[in-house]
């Protein structure tokens, strides 16, 4: 699995207008990805370091301040730029295999009792942020 963490003030989720979900407190946008080989180590992997890297202000954790996580799925981020101009999508896992993973990794942060909002798996969403730093820091599990 990959993830963009961005270190937020607020964000939201949009899709075709509504609010879908949104964190209105300091916190943390995941932005979550999964490739065809991941599996349950993988979400609890993602899972932990989503809840307990110390990235926060003053190097806390999202676990110690009780800070809302924002997570929203982008297969994007297994796009591959290496050959041509055309991005290839073939590191990404297909929606089956990836949305029941993305929605693992929700369930476990909420079973850590985070406050967890989230985009809509598959649809086109307009992610709105304002990143606190700048903070923006790449996972991979």
């Amino acid at each position: 699995m990959r993830a963009v963490l961005q270190r937020a003030t607020r964000a939201a989720v949009r899709v075709e207008g509504e609010v879908v979900g949104e964190i209105t407190r300091p916190g943390l946008v995941a932005l979550v990805a999964a490739t065809h080989d991941d599996g349950p180590a993988d979400v609890a992997t993602m899972a932990r370091k989503i809840t307990e890297l110390r990235i926060l202000r003053e190097e806390r954790s999202v676990l110690e301040t009780g800070a809302p996580v924002l997570v929203v799925s982008q297969f994007t981020l297994y796009g591959s730029t290496r050959k041509g101009r055309r991005p290839s999508w073939g590191d990404a896992a297909p929606g089956a295999v990836a949305e029941p993973l993305v929605e693992a990794v929700v369930a476990a942060l909420r079973e850590r009792g985070l406050e967890v909002a989230t985009g809509r798996f598959g649809a086109m969403m307009e992610v709105e942020l304002v990143n606190d730093g700048p903070f923006t820091l790449l996972v991979d599990t």
